[in-house]
This record gives structure tokens, sequence and C-alpha cells, in this order.
């Protein structure tokens, strides 16, 4: 593995346009974020070593055997996440990126391309949420180190970011220094700006034309073994540092290589995106659908392990694709209609035996609203959040309560979601889905946020149809308890904080639909029932329902209601979640 002669970034990036440099199917996504990327480029800049780079000289018969991508350039976190297959492999030989994809990658968005990142102030699905940014260098800022150590200023800018700079600063648009290949153009270009006599801009773009163009930066090692084996050995090596890389990785581009009909990667990412875009959205992995593909295939055991991707296997899986893809998105979608997201999920795993059960039995989309299945339904659902509330469920022994959860369903005739066989090997395995009185304690003193509070308030409310979207709302609204409003009661320090600390709590917590929680909005509860619900019967029905008894117009009754609701709640939740096997509640 002889090493080889540096070279330019500037070099490195043409060879990658022309695809002398491509992926191999075991390297994975772009990962990096935009941090990342600065500190990169100013280590560049400041001429710091950025370490060495793999490659893999691969030659021509041997290029055939294997599926390449190309980098990322216009990388979009929604829409363009993944590396794009290279296609027809160039005629000759190729040199694979075994270390250094993300280092490359960034250099090819930072001087190539654009990124566009999700800001954490939008919804998913808002089509601004993505703004498109290109890489800048403030060629003004003032050459001193952060407390990261870093001099440089580099940002991802929009172009009317860009175009309006506050004061002292001056973004330059990186990609713009692939053209400035003459020593003297960095100097036309300032000139031009009117800042020739500007010392710093001077010598921070002059600086980052000899980092692009002249400087010998990219050192590498070139391995020409042909041998798959060693080259994977190498790989998984290197590739211990860094950002880490997922096993899953490594064995979907096992998987990838042993296709023959199908581009496993490309079937797999697709298929991540669209349950992922599923109702109010999931955030299903790559290692979810390899789990699910190898449970759904029968393969013997459901963990990540090399033998479970051979060849044998591997046919197997790409046979039974199409039907697995379709019954995952089957599962995703009745999991949707339950109400749940990837805001409220926090154990992908438990969707497997589901998805298992849907499958042995052929469910199509008529599953998800047929009146027959209702009852079926209604019980998946009660197990599912069940097992998602209950602590310690889908932690250890994962793949072993899988495969014995598999079992059962596979050899059971009813006909029906076999609850009882679940409940009882899950008993057996130490995985009881009965609730002890101090985890029932904690339920009813669930908080705001947490990510299984939205399960339980749907069993404890089934009358409530999530196929609707459906917010959780505080009872007393946030708003009134404002300090100045607690002291006008008279409360103590004290007091006062004990209320401020329970209004977060399950017993002022209730589900809305939608349009009522907006409506509702900072309303004083007895207040927002009496105008929703004209009818006096119609009121009281919905107090009585949502468990809503001794409601108050104000906040001087609200400890007593909270007290009162809660012990309601701890019996409801008892009666719910420690019922008999197989007597859940049906919602049509």
């Amino acid at each position: 593995m002889p090493y080889q002669a540096p070279i330019t970034v500037k070099t490195a990036l043409d060879r990658i346009w022309k695809h002398d440099y491509v992926l191999p199917a075991i390297q994975r996504e772009f990962v990096w974020k935009p941090e990342q990327i600065y500190r990169l480029f100013d280590s560049l800049m400041q001429g710091f070593p950025v370490g060495s780079f793999l490659f893999w000289k691969i030659e021509r018969e041997t290029s055939k055997s294997f599926q390449f991508f190309n980098f990322s350039r216009e990388y979009h976190q929604r829409d363009n996440p993944h590396c794009p297959p290279l296609g027809k492999v160039p005629d000759g030989p190729v040199t694979a990126v075994l270390d250094g994809q993300q280092r490359l990658t960034a250099l090819n968005i930072g001087l190539r391309g654009s990124l566009a990142i999700k800001e954490s102030n939008k919804w998913w699905n808002n089509p601004k949420a993505f703004p498109v940014k290109r890489l800048h260098l403030d060629l003004l800022h003032q050459v001193e180190p952060d407390e990261e150590g870093e001099i440089y200023r580099f940002e991802f800018l929009t172009e009317e970011r860009s175009a309006a700079p506050a004061e002292g600063e001056f973004w330059f648009p990186i990609h713009q220094i692939f053209g400035m290949v003459e020593p003297s153009e960095p100097m036309e270009y300032l000139a031009e700006k009117k800042l020739g006599n500007t010392q710093r801009a001077v010598k921070t773009l002059h600086r980052l034309q000899q980092v692009v163009h002249n400087a010998a930066v990219v050192n590498f090692y070139e391995e020409e073994s042909q041998n798959i084996e060693k080259v994977l050995a190498i790989f998984i090596r290197t590739n211990s540092g860094g950002t880490v890389l997922s096993y899953s990785d490594l064995l979907l581009s096992i998987a990838t290589a042993q296709w023959e009909e199908r581009d496993a990667r490309s079937e797999i990412n697709t298929l991540v995106d669209a349950l992922n875009d599923t109702g109010m959205g999931f955030n299903f992995s790559k290692d979810f659908v390899l789990k699910a593909g190898l449970m759904l295939s029968d393969i013997a055991s459901v963990g990540f392990k090399v033998e479970n991707f051979d060849r044998q296997n591997m046919k197997k899986l790409e046979a039974n694709w199409p039907k697995v893809a379709e019954t995952l998105r089957l599962t995703v979608r009745l999991v949707a209609s339950f109400g749940l997201s990837r805001d409220t999920i926090n154990a992908d795993s438990a969707l497997l035996p589901v998805a298992y059960y849907l499958h042995k039995r052929g469910s199509g989309d008529t599953y998800l609203t047929s009146k027959a299945d209702a009852e079926d339904r209604t019980t998946i659902k009660h197990w599912l959040i069940r097992s998602l509330i209950k602590p310690g469920i889908w932690g250890s022994a994962l793949d072993v309560l899988l495969s014995a959860l598999r079992e059962v369903i596979r050899s059971d005739d009813g006909g029906k979601f076999p609850l009882e066989g679940l409940e009882r090997e899950m008993r057996v395995r130490g995985k009881s889905l009965a609730f002890t009185d101090e985890e029932i304690e904690d339920l009813a003193d669930r908080k705001y946020g947490s990510r299984d509070l939205f399960g339980l308030l749907t069993l404890l409310f089934p009358f409530i149809d999530t196929r609707n979207q459906f917010h959780i709302d505080h009872v007393f609204p946030r708003a009134v308890f404002h300090a100045s409003k607690l002291k006008a009661l008279g409360l103590s320090g004290d007091d006062s904080a004990r209320l401020v600390e329970i209004k977060e709590r399950l017993p002022n917590l209730q589900l809305l639909q939608g349009p009522d929680n907006q409506s509702k909005s900072g309303q004083m509860p007895a207040q927002w029932i009496a105008e929703t619900y004209k009818k006096d019967e119609d009121r009281k029905d919905y107090i009585s329902r949502h468990l809503l008894d001794g409601v108050m117009t104000d906040l001087k009754g609200f400890e007593a209601f909270y007290e009162a609701r809660r012990k309601r709640l701890l019996e409801r939740i008892v009666a719910v979640l420690n019922r008999p096997s197989g007597t859940a509640e049906v919602v049509t």
C-alpha cells in the first residue's frame, strides 16, 4: 500500500468531477455538520494537516463486479440526501475512496456545490425550511483564534444574506476561487470590489487561492490489491475513528454487492424516505429496514451479523423485497393512524412484530379501514403502546426477543393478532407488560413533552379518533400561571412554585383536535367548554368523557381539580394497562 505524491485540492475535486474518484457501495451517506466543514477549511487555511486519505485503485475487470456512487455536491437534507449512483462505470480503472469520503465531500460541497439543511424553527414539510446556501469566507474577519482555535470565518449563506453583509463584513463565495488560476486574479477581484488596499482581505483571498490551487495538501495511500476481503478489512479498520460508521452501513454494502436484479442501496434509501414521510413524519433508519427485511424474510436470526448477509439469505431477501416494502409501508400507515410519529415513538423495533403479523396474514390497504378488522387494529394499538410505555421492553436481548415473538406469530393460526401468546412469551423472557404500582404512579405524573405521553393519552381516552391530528393541550392554560396572577391569589412562593410545576403533568393535560386546540388557546377550561358546547348534555358528556369534573373558571380551585383528576386517572390507568389479555376496548 504505497504512499503517493500529494495533490492539490483542485486536482482532487477535478478527479471527482471526471469520476476518476468514486465511492464504493461500502461507503455511507454524507453526515458532516456545517461546523465540521468550517473547521476543515480553517485547518487548510492555517496550514494544519487534515489527515491522510486511503484510496483503492480498482482495475477494469474488478470494477465490473461492483457498484459505485458519486460524491454529493448539491446536498439537500430532505430532497437530495443520498450519494447519487454513478451509473456506467468509466471504461478503465477507477479509484475508490476508502477513507476520507466525508472530507472530500465537504470540499466538493464547499467549493463546487451547496448545502440545504432544515432550520430549527420550521416544520419538515415547510418548503422554506431548507434554504439553499453556499459556502462563503468573510475577507474582513479579524484574524484572531476563537475558543476552538479557528481563525478564519467560514459560513454557509443564502444569496440574500451574502448580498446584505453587516458592517465590517465582506462575504466571498468561495466557489469563485476555482476560476482564479493566475496569481494576479485575486487582486483584480479585490480591486473591482474596492478592497485592493485592505491588507486583511488581500492576505485572506491569496491564502485561499494558494490552498486550493497550489498547496499539495491531499496526502494519500493507494491500495492496489483486488481482493475484496482484504479491502473490506482495511476499510473497517480505517473507519474506526471519525464520525462513527454503523455496522449496518457495512452490511448494506454487502447486500448491495449481492443483489442481482435490484439496487439494494437505492431500494432501501427510497423506502426509508417514504416511511419517514408518512403521516406526521417518522425517523426510521436503514437499520430498521434491514432488520425488518431479515425478520419478514424468515431468515433464522435477525441479528446484524455478517453470516446473516450471505449470498443465500440476500437472494431470499431480494426475492421477498416487494412484499417486505409493501408491508412496511402498510405498518407505518397503521401506526400513523394511531396518531404516533417521530416525536412519540421511542423504540422503532416495537413495530417489527406488527409488521411480521401483517406480512404473514397477507394484509393489504383494506386492513386500515375494514370494520371486520377494527378489533384487531385496536388490539395491536393497545399492545404496541403498552410496550412503548413500559420501561425496558425494547432494550437488552432485542434480537432474541424479536426472534421469539416472530415464532409465536408464525405458529399461530387464529387469524387474529396473537396478543395472549405474545404477552406470555414476553413474560417468560422477563419482558412482562404488567405495570407495577410504582410505574403506574410515575405514569400519573407524566410531564408534558415526554415521548410516551401521547400514546398513554390515546389509551386512556380511546374514543378519540387519532386518524385526525390531535395536540396535547393544557386543561388550565400555561398563560394563567404567570407569577403576577399567582401572586394575586395570595399564594406563598412555595405554593406558587408547586402549581407552576404540576401544571405540566398528566392531570392537567388532554388531547384536543388541532382546530379545537387553536380556538381554546389561553382560555380557561370552563369558559371554553361553555362556548364550544352550547347544549347542557353535550357539555356534561365532554366533561365526563375527559374526566374533567370540577373544572373551574379561575385558578382558585386548580389544585383540588388536579388532585381529583389525578385520582380518576390512576384508576383508569390501572384498568387500561393491566387489563387481562384480549379485552382491549374497540374503537371503530
